[in-house]
């Protein structure tokens, strides 16, 4: 599962678990390490950590199993790697402090 396919399915899974303000970023042309980010909120650390879980669970059982998964302790931010396509779940005030949306528009 590569390109659409992929960000559908995280995008899909994200739902799952009622993540917020789901933003796609085409980095391609701006990153070497991967093609597209995908920037949601959770609502609390819990939450957070929840949404990457799930994804990362889905993916593995998709076969597609998480490069990394960074950030799970702490739940403000939590990074899923998965090659193509690298998913940011972050609480509401560290996606406003690190304005990712706008350092990589």
């Amino acid at each position: 599962m590569h390109g659409k396919e992929l960000i559908d399915f995280i995008v899909d899974k994200v739902d799952d678990m009622k993540g917020r303000d789901v933003m796609t970023l085409d980095v391609a042309k701006r990153s070497t390490i991967t093609d597209t980010l995908i920037i949601c909120s959770g609502n609390s650390k819990r939450h957070v950590q929840s949404i990457a879980e799930h994804v990362a669970t889905e993916a593995k059982h998709a076969g597609m199993p998480a490069l990394g998964l960074e950030g799970q302790d702490e739940g403000e931010w939590v990074l899923v790697d998965l090659g193509d396509v690298v998913l940011h779940v972050m609480q509401e005030n560290a996606r406003e402090f690190y304005q990712l949306e706008k350092l990589w528009s």
